[in-house]
């Protein structure tokens, strides 16, 4: 017989393989999240560490920025540097993007309890579904047990008592006795036919 041509049953390789592959999934779904969020926030600081270490600091005071007309245009470069590199707004901003960071990372903390809650709830629902399907079955074994029991009993009963037919039949014939136990014992195995 070929594997191909067997029906309804299953590889436990593929199935150990399958499950494998669940469980990776699993893991990855609730795990992988939060560590990217981690991964990101660590590339970002390395990034904010190593641009601040290759700029120089820029060195203009805005306090004292000369007054500048529409006519002569933007042509104090020391302004422009001020604006970029206000330390204020840098440090707001980065408050604003760790406050958001926190924020998600608790989202996603918080989803990922909740869907540990569900596959808790779901397996303790397969255990109390395969509690009651194993005390169904209990109770079928020991109904076909009960049977077995019985129609052991009925056999061996049926023995004796074929027994005990052969023993009268032969005490009646030493006594004489012959159409009618022909009737009778025609009777008897019929009887026992029908079990």
């Amino acid at each position: 017989m070929t594997p191909n041509s067997r029906s309804g049953s299953c590889n436990p390789a593929v199935a150990k393989i399958g499950i494998v592959f669940l469980g990776l999934s699993l893991v990855g779904y609730l795990l992988g999240p939060p560590l990217y969020w981690h991964l990101l926030e660590g590339l970002a600081a390395v990034r904010r560490s190593s641009s601040a270490a290759s700029c120089p600091p820029c060195n203009c005071n805005c306090d004292s920025r000369p007054e500048i007309s529409f006519s002569q245009g933007l042509g104090n470069s020391s302004f422009t540097d001020c604006a970029k590199r206000d330390p204020e707004v840098n440090e707001e901003t980065e408050k604003n993007f760790a406050e958001l960071l926190s924020e998600e990372l608790k989202l996603r903390e918080t989803e990922a309890i909740e869907s540990q809650q569900r596959a808790d709830m779901a397996l303790l629902e397969a255990k109390k579904l395969t509690s009651q399907y194993q005390k169904e079955a209990d109770k079928c074994n020991s109904g076909m047990e009960t049977c077995e029991e019985a129609r052991e009993k009925a056999e061996a009963a049926l023995v004796s008592q074929k027994q005990q037919t052969a023993l009268w039949e032969s005490r009646a014939r030493q006594r004489g006795w012959k159409e009618a136990g022909l009737r009778v014992r025609a009777q008897s195995q019929e009887h026992t036919e029908a079990f």
